[in-house]
């Protein structure tokens, strides 16, 4: 059986580039976000995109309870913003209090200063090691503005490897 040599397997994963984006989510009353790292679009046609999201996080829960979930696009200035939502707490009373947000159509959080957001109804999902891998058909796409988006490896955080 091969062996894995860790020290070049964390080495070698930390080299896919990621943006860093905040993920919506919306359960009756209960509006929460986080940020994601690991996430790609999947496909064009119908467009798709793919996230993967810790396992054991309350957001999980709620993906998988109502099917849907959002991707805010953050500007490359915003690394601030994305720290945010890094920290655990509630989002109402907590993160969002420093983020104003409008529900979109799907009911999500749509974050007013971010680029832009989609909103994504759940067509697949892969539970495996640590984290879940969702498949969201983008239904909705708000563009507040244009321009570079924020990059993990700009901010000089490490999630990975």
């Amino acid at each position: 059986m091969a062996s894995l040599n860790a020290d070049a397997k964390k080495t070698l994963l930390r080299k896919i580039p990621h943006g860093v984006f905040i993920c919506g989510v919306a359960e009756g009353e209960e509006v929460n976000g986080f940020t994601a790292s690991w996430v790609t679009q999947g496909s064009f046609e119908p467009p798709l995109v793919v996230m993967a999201v810790r396992a054991d996080s309350t957001s999980n829960g709620i993906i998988q309870r109502t099917g849907k979930f959002s991707l805010n696009v953050l500007a490359a200035d915003q690394k601030d913003l994305a720290a945010v939502f890094f920290k655990p707490q509630k989002g109402i009373g907590g993160r969002f209090d420093a983020a104003p947000f409008q529900l979109g159509e799907l009911g999500l959080p749509v974050l007013d200063d971010a680029l832009g957001a989609v909103e994504c109804e759940l067509v697949g999902q892969v539970a495996a090691g640590d984290h879940t891998v969702f498949v969201g058909q983008v239904r909705t796409a708000v563009l507040h503005r244009d321009g570079a988006a924020l990059e993990l490896s700009a901010t000089g955080w490490q999630y990975g490897g």
